[in-house]
């Protein structure tokens, strides 16, 4: 009776004050009531290690319901024994209830008078047990452990494994700190603990890895530099870059001095004060005195009013109370008995004969799960015990018509026992033949070391007997065991995370689990992600839209800044994984906004990359027609992405995407395509002069893309469409039917639904082609008279000097003709190309009209539509295209940028060589002077990517007949392509022969006034001599130039004599970056640039200057050289040749061991 008295939950204070102040009253009231002072009955007599009393009976934290039962159930079933609690039972009640604080003052309290638990000692040394957790009990919640069952620690006695860390980290959830003021610990244990040396522990190693990173970062941050080095120095055996080398499993916490400042801001005041002066004249003192009075008088009423209530209110407990007690006594008579009947030996078989599964009760869940105890045989009536008796008193004391009656306590025991009853006697055991005492067997069984005092000896000691009990448990015990699991293996937990998250029947669980689940592994790999994301989706089609848009979207939204990119990369892969499974005006409103931001701001290429496949999931599945702007803004915007992943991510999936949006909107003809069009034109019109050509490439790359959705539009809307049926043999399409799509999504037969249904379409569209025309054929009429045009339009007004415009162009061309084939190509594409050409020989000769042929249509022409189909009779098209331009140019006297770009682009491709070496042929040996200058000059393009048996076989004796040609302008014209080949080919032959044709230009004498020969040769030199073979440069080019150079010293026409010393000028340049030996600086090199500097003296003083200084520094070069060789008695080269194998010997005695084994067989003879 005396111990259910000493917890009272009516004196629950709300202040220090009250707290100081009811013990005495309530002592009185016990005294009065149970008898004298130390005649107590209870279970925590002062014989039985009566420190810990006060931990039950503490006023500042509400008390344990299991401890109250404890002392009830002893009380009634015992008596007046005495009965000894063991000090560790009440340190696990107290960390199991979560009653931190009083654990840590129990521990202290233990720790002063030398009684040490290890329960407690393992449990306050381990900083796990102060990370952040959200699975606390209710109770806990109730005494201020924060809203989401986050410990708050007291700032007094705070070290650095409780450090509330999270509170300053930006992953942390930003809540109220609801801290327990430090005015709540007494202060004079407060001070015990703080200056008692020997309850100072040893500084433990993580604490002291923390505190050295911290302080490492104070003095860099302060410019202690050498501390800092000689700090770090000291404490060599971690990385003072990185906070996860420390080893917490807790964001990194702010710096010392912040730790510093904010160190007195866990205490949170109980009550705030504001200190005020007032001032209050000598009249209304009276006044004041006799308000006071009557104020005291009633607030001495109402104490007494309360006091009364009170009263009445513990007298009603008391005799429910014996009540209860009366209740038990009779309960555990009975369980006594049942004791004796059905201690026997197990056995699996009902007396029924049915399975034991089928007979086994499934009870409407209680609180947190109904639950076979398999802690004891007497494990029901403890349960009733402990559980509800006083959570009814707990609940129920607050107000005196809530009270519970002695007959419903009854019935609901009586209840509990008759479910008992069921639950025993589904699985029968067999009895031994014993007499013995049920006490004697309670005594036996004690020595099974069982334990239910932990939390996890709680979790283990009950099984689940329903699917929501086990849900329930899982939710209890995940948050435990995740952050004990190894990175590496975590996504084993992944299964079972979701199935709780799915299952889970409270709101809050689930988010809390879900949080785990995006937080499981810090920088999740690919396989890891994957894992997480196919969960995520198994749980949206589990749970439906609603809970989708309400559980899984805020755990993305959270992590859309993460400082981790796999986090976010996750982020971005989850909300095109949930597209499918979210509401539509969610994918369209709030996802879109979240990826377009990411696609914004992130600055990683993968994440991006990611956010751009997502948008194109999320293209898949809008609806909405609004959109359409802000998806076709999307698409520029990541076509402009600096990277080449994105890039390819948005023409494998954004762009297919959002043409099949704008198909089913019927736009793709009408908006999509002629904006990009109208964009590319009107980029053209502001860049005459300076085109930029990258923005150029991200429209034209973007129509590209839609090449197969627009034939795919074109094929579902012909004529014969609804004709097309699939019955009988289907003949396959061609593999090079159409080209090599960027993924499946630009695949025209997954675009149309299948390969069978595309084969049946080719077959009426070419049939449709060829037989009966385009009329009624709206989708193709509009391919034809409106964007055929409109490109070509396009395309004579790039600049043909531009390689990569042309490049993209014919890219273009030729998938447009290969998507829509060779009939569409044949019929309706050419005709246009070479009406606007005009190519015909009566054309020729005729100046007018040839303007075209200068323009980039010639080499689009040429590389995009020709080139489409390799048949024989299109390689002869092809050909003779070329020859047409080639000749209609030279005749007309027109630049040959056209045809030189025509040559670039197909001479890219080895496969065109031998095509293009027949065209040069035919310049080669046509009538025309012209042409044949023409095909010398092609020469020069075609060298560089010609292989050199091709160069041999057909260049070479092509150049050698040229090179005779009666027309000196044709022999002049060669000059370029030998320099080429001297430049590019190694074989000695016919660098020979080369050599030779050479040196027949400048050796002749018929060739000794031909002007435009000399400068033909001499910027040929300057090209190819830093490039060329050395010996082919020392012995040949230089030596000429300073022949050409002597020589020009006697020009007369001044206009000559300058052209020639321009080029010499811009040829000696470019050479004296090469390495030249000392004799031909001294015989060729130096007297060369002295001939130029005389020509330079009289026609350009300032060019005259640079010659002069570089006259000077050769001339110290020679001195230099001079002067080191008697000294070394060996030349620069082979200087720098010892320089060398010192080097390469050096290293290699670098790579040795000490081993004189090894270092003996360097010496040795290579066998």
């Amino acid at each position: 009776m005396a111990t259910g008295s000493s917890v009272n939950p009516f004196n629950l204070s709300d202040s220090e004050e009250e707290a100081e102040r009811r013990p005495d009253r309530v002592d009185n009231q016990r005294g009065s009531r149970d008898g004298p002072a130390g005649q107590l009955s209870g279970p925590l007599s002062p014989q039985a290690d009566s420190e810990p009393t006060g931990l039950l009976s503490s006023n500042r934290t509400s008390p344990s319901v299991e401890g109250v039962s404890v002392a009830a159930a002893a009380a009634a079933g015992g008596g007046g024994a005495e009965v000894r609690v063991p000090l560790d039972v009440i340190a696990a009640q107290l960390l199991r209830d979560q009653y931190v604080l009083t654990a840590l003052e129990f521990h202290t309290e233990l720790l002063e008078a030398g009684r040490e638990l290890p329960r407690l000692r393992d449990y306050f040394s381990n900083p796990g047990n102060f990370e952040r957790q959200s699975g606390t009990p209710p109770a806990c919640k109730d005494q201020g452990f924060g809203q989401s069952g986050q410990l708050n620690r007291a700032g007094s006695i705070s070290t650095l494994d409780s450090l509330d860390f999270a509170r300053y980290s930006d992953d942390g959830n930003r809540e109220t700190d609801e801290r327990v003021a430090e005015s709540e610990v007494p202060s004079q244990e407060r001070k015990n603990y703080k200056s008692s040396p020997e309850i100072q522990e040893a500084i433990r190693p993580l604490e002291k890895r923390a505190l050295n990173f911290l302080v490492n970062e104070y003095l860099l941050k302060n410019n202690y530099k050498l501390s800092a080095i000689t700090f770090s120095d000291e404490n060599d055996d971690q990385d003072y870059e990185l906070w996860d080398d420390v080893g917490l499993n807790i964001p990194k916490p702010p710096d010392l001095l912040q730790l510093y400042r904010s160190c007195g801001s866990h205490q949170t005041a109980s009550r705030e004060a504001v200190d005020a002066a007032v001032g209050v004249k000598l009249g209304e003192l009276e006044v004041l005195a006799t308000t006071k009075e009557a104020l005291h008088t009633a607030e001495q009423t109402q104490q007494n009013v309360v006091v009364k209530d009170l009263e009445y209110q513990i007298n009603l407990l008391n005799s429910e109370k014996h009540l209860l007690a009366e209740q038990i006594k009779k309960l555990q008579g009975e369980i006594d008995a049942l004791k004796i009947k059905n201690l026997t030996a197990p056995s699996f078989a009902s007396e029924s004969g049915k399975p034991v599964s089928d007979e086994v009760p499934h009870p409407v869940p209680i609180d947190n799960g109904q639950y076979l105890d398999i802690t004891g045989p007497d494990a029901v009536s403890r349960t009733a015990q402990r559980d509800h008796i006083p959570n009814s008193i707990g609940t129920n004391a607050n107000t005196h018509s809530d009270l519970p009656t002695a007959e419903t306590l009854s019935a609901h025991l009586t209840k509990l026992k008759n479910q008992a009853s069921q639950n025993k006697a589904s699985v029968q055991f067999d009895q031994p033949n014993r007499k013995l005492s049920p006490a004697f067997h309670q005594a036996l069984l004690s020595f099974c070391r069982m334990s239910a005092d932990s939390r996890l000896g709680s979790e283990v000691s009950r099984i689940a007997d329903s699917e929501e009990s086990v849900t329930l448990m899982l939710g209890r015990c995940l948050p435990h065991i995740v952050p004990n699991v190894l990175l590496a293996k975590r996504e084993e937990l992944i299964p079972l995370i979701l199935c709780t998250a799915c299952l889970h029947p409270e709101p809050k669980e689930r988010d809390q689990l879900l949080h785990i689940l995006f937080n499981l592994i810090k920088r999740p790999d690919d396989e890891q992600r994957q894992m997480i994301l196919t969960g995520c989706v198994a749980f949206a089609r589990h749970v439906g839209a609603t809970r989708v848009e309400a559980e899984l979207l805020p755990q993305c939204w959270e992590q859309i800044t993460h400082k981790y990119p796999e986090r976010r990369l996750l982020v971005a892969e989850s909300c095109g994984a949930l597209a499918p499974y979210l509401p539509k005006e969610i994918r369209s409103s709030l996802v879109l906004s979240m990826l377009q931001q990411m696609l914004t701001e992130d600055k990683a290429d993968m994440v991006r990359e990611a956010v751009v496949k997502s948008l194109g999931i999320i293209m898949g599945y809008i609806d909405d027609p609004d959109k359409y702007t802000q998806g076709f803004e999307l698409m520029l915007m990541a076509l402009g992405d600096p990277s080449e992943r994105v890039i390819s991510a948005i023409h494998q999936v954004f762009v297919p995407a959002f043409a099949a949006w704008t198909t089913e909107l019927g736009s793709l003809q009408s908006q999509l395509i002629p904006t990009l069009l109208s964009r590319i034109e009107k980029l053209l019109r502001k860049g005459e002069h300076v085109l930029d050509e990258h923005k150029l490439h991200i429209y034209l790359s973007a129509l590209q893309s839609l090449i197969p959705a627009l034939f795919a539009v074109v094929i579902q809307n012909a004529p014969f469409t609804n004709i097309a049926k699939l019955h009988g043999e289907v003949l396959p399409i061609e593999v090079t039917r159409f080209p090599r799509p960027a993924s499946p999504l630009q695949d025209v037969a997954t675009i149309i639904g299948s390969r069978e249904q595309l084969a049946v379409l080719l077959q009426l569209y070419d049939y449709q082609l060829e037989h009966e025309g385009t009329t009624g054929w709206d989708s193709l009429l509009w391919v034809v008279n409106q964007l055929l045009p409109q490109l070509i339009e396009i395309v004579g007004r790039i600049n043909v000097a531009s390689t990569t415009c042309v490049h993209e162009f014919s890219r273009f061309f030729w998938r447009l003709c290969r998507t829509f084939g060779k009939i569409f190509t044949n019929t309706k594409v050419k005709p246009q190309f070479q009406e606007i050409l005009r190519l015909s020989e009566e054309n020729i000769d005729a100046t007018a009209g040839n303007g075209i042929l200068t323009k980039a249509t010639v080499p689009i022409y040429a590389t995009g539509v020709l080139t489409c189909y390799n048949q024989e009779e299109d390689r002869k098209l092809l050909i003779g295209f070329l020859e047409d331009v080639m000749t209609t140019l030279s005749l007309s006297h027109a630049p040959l940028d056209s045809l030189k770009a025509s040559f670039v682009e197909l001479g890219a491709n080895p496969a065109y060589h031998e095509l293009l070496l027949t065209v040069l042929w035919y310049g080669v040996v046509h009538t025309s002077a012209l042409v044949r200058c023409t095909a010398a000059r092609m020469f020069e393009l075609l060298v560089k990517g010609v292989n050199e048996t091709l160069v041999a076989q057909r260049v070479v004796p092509a150049l050698i007949t040229l090179s005779s040609d009666p027309e000196i302008s044709v022999r002049i014209a060669t000059i370029p392509a030998f320099g080429t080949i001297m430049e590019t080919v190694t074989q000695k032959e016919l660098l020979e022969r080369v050599k030779m044709q050479l040196a027949s230009f400048l050796e002749d004498p018929q060739y000794q006034d031909q002007h435009s020969l000399q400068m033909e040769i001499i910027k040929t030199f300057g090209r190819v001599g830093p490039n060329a073979e050395p010996r082919f440069r020392d012995e040949f080019v230089l030596p000429h130039l300073h022949k050409l150079a002597l020589g020009n010293n006697t020009q007369t026409v001044e206009s000559k004599r300058q052209d020639i010393a321009m080029q010499l000028f811009e040829a000696y340049s470019a050479l004296s970056c090469c390495f030249i030996s000392e004799d031909l600086m001294v015989t060729h090199f130096m007297p060369g640039l002295r001939c130029l500097r005389t020509d330079m003296e009289h026609l350009s003083p300032e060019h005259e200057v640079i010659l002069s200084s570089m006259i000077k520094e050769c001339e110290q070069k020679v001195e230099n050289k001079t002067v080191q060789e008697p000294q070394g008695s060996m030349s620069i080269a082979a200087s720098l040749v010892s320089e060398d194998t010192k080097t390469k010997f050096l290293n290699k005695m670098g790579q040795l061991t000490t081993s004189g084994a090894m270092l003996a067989n360097v010496f040795q003879r290579k066998k």
